[in-house]
């Protein structure tokens, strides 16, 4: 969470409070405390509580006990990081990589100029002795924007410390202003009925959560891949007994897995011309992805290769394996080795 007001100094070495939870330089001190000597065992369980009843679907995975209380100082930096990124995959140069990123046979029609959504993931590393954010992921493919709304609303409910003017969204916007930009991007024009979240058997992915938030939020369904009939150019689905036409697509559905589900019938295939509005274009999945980190080169980005391209005489310990295309930390290797390397 970031705050819109003054922020305190900030300690200079890690320091564990009554509560258990430790401040760092790159956390607001003062909010932290606050937080900390109202935090209850209580507390957290009535966030999970709200959290796992609110919506038709629980979550799937853990939510912390505590949200991060990052200073203004902080919040500007990886800002400014996550902006040159960006601007690294605006560049002609970064073009000409991703014109090689979609594997053969998966290229979907009617590609959007540039990506609707864009995800830059970071550590925060100890660097000369200062705590800075570092890349580890990057993906042109949306995240969980609705659960974002979804839990601030448990955290206020049941973490009253927090001060209304904290919030998790940047660039000046509020949950309001937030929301707002969400309907614009996922639903634009377009009636509600004809915009679908599309997944493989969403009920059953981790992120189930977010599909039911989006429905609450925006009322855009959730709608399997396994469930839409296609009539020549155009696709339709189900909904409370009616047969609807699908005119704009948030797509949330990973090749990944898709590849890995040949059991699976589909009414269409993403390969085919259809006329619909793809929010989030699938072909951005690839272009903007682990595929791309060799290529980009900022104070905010570690050095990174592609397996058949990695330096004679580097040190292996110093790296991690990752597939190209996976997803939630598939296949992500901790301790590769040359003999590993050789298999490729």
């Amino acid at each position: 969470m970031q705050d819109e007001a003054e922020t305190s100094t900030a300690r200079t070495k890690g320091e564990e409070t009554p509560g258990g939870f430790f401040i760092l330089p790159i956390m607001h001190g003062e909010m932290r405390a606050r937080f900390n000597a109202d935090f209850t065992n209580e507390r957290y369980a009535e966030l999970v509580r709200l959290a796992n009843e609110t919506e038709r679907w629980p979550v799937d995975f853990r939510i912390s006990e505590t949200p991060i209380f990052l200073t203004r100082e902080f919040t500007k930096e990886v800002t400014r990081a996550a902006e040159e990124i960006v601007a690294q995959v605006r560049t002609p140069q970064f073009a000409r990589h991703a014109a090689t990123a979609i594997p053969a046979g998966l290229e979907v029609p009617g590609e959007t100029p540039h990506p609707i959504f864009l995800q830059v993931d970071f550590a925060i590393c100890e660097q000369n002795g200062r705590l800075t954010p570092r890349l580890i992921e990057l993906q042109g493919f949306p995240s969980l924007y609705a659960f974002q709304v979804f839990l601030l609303r448990c955290m206020r409910h049941a973490y009253p410390a927090i001060p209304a003017d904290w919030h998790p969204f940047f660039s000046g916007l509020e949950e309001a202003s937030y929301r707002e930009l969400l309907r614009k991007l996922i639903v634009g024009d377009t009636e509600v009925e004809n915009v679908v979240v599309l997944e493989i058997e969403p009920a059953k992915q981790n992120t189930r959560i977010d599909f039911a938030c989006t429905e609450t939020l925006l009322g855009v369904a959730p709608v399997s891949l396994t469930e839409v009939m296609r009539r020549g150019r155009e696709l339709f689905y189900q909904r409370d007994g009616r047969e609807l036409r699908i005119e704009r697509i948030y797509n949330r559905v990973i090749f990944d897995e898709l590849l890995r589900r040949p059991e699976l019938s589909f009414g269409f295939n993403f390969q085919d011309e259809v006329d619909v509005i793809w929010v989030g274009h699938p072909n951005w999945y690839f272009r903007i992805s682990k595929h791309s980190l060799p290529f980009l080169k900022t104070a905010h980005t570690s050095r990174a290769f592609f397996a058949d391209e990695f330096p004679r005489g580097e040190s292996l310990e110093q790296y991690v394996l990752k597939p190209l295309y996976s997803f939630a930390g598939l296949g992500v290797d901790l301790e590769p080795t040359g003999e590993k390397l050789a298999t490729l």
